[in-house]
């Protein structure tokens, strides 16, 4: 799922971004992604993996997006 999610992210980012990710880069300050990057990735997920967003999840590390796709993904 980590590949899977990185290969989803490197469409947001400059790919030497997206070469230094591990879980615990943080999205916005570590990785620069932007509010629109983070939207995009948003709906990538819920294509991607199947997942819905009904309330606001708020993603601060690469981990707490893997962590939200092993609770709720429904595409594996």
């Amino acid at each position: 799922m980590y590949d899977r999610l990185l290969n989803l992210i490197k469409k947001y980012l400059p790919e030497d971004k997206i070469a230094s990710a591990t879980p615990e880069s943080r999205l916005l300050a570590d990785l620069g992604m932007d509010s629109i990057g983070m939207l995009m990735l948003s709906m990538a997920l819920e294509e991607e993996f199947g997942v819905s967003f009904c309330e606001p999840v708020l993603f601060v590390t690469v981990q707490d997006v893997l962590d939200f796709l092993d609770k709720n993904a429904t595409k594996r």
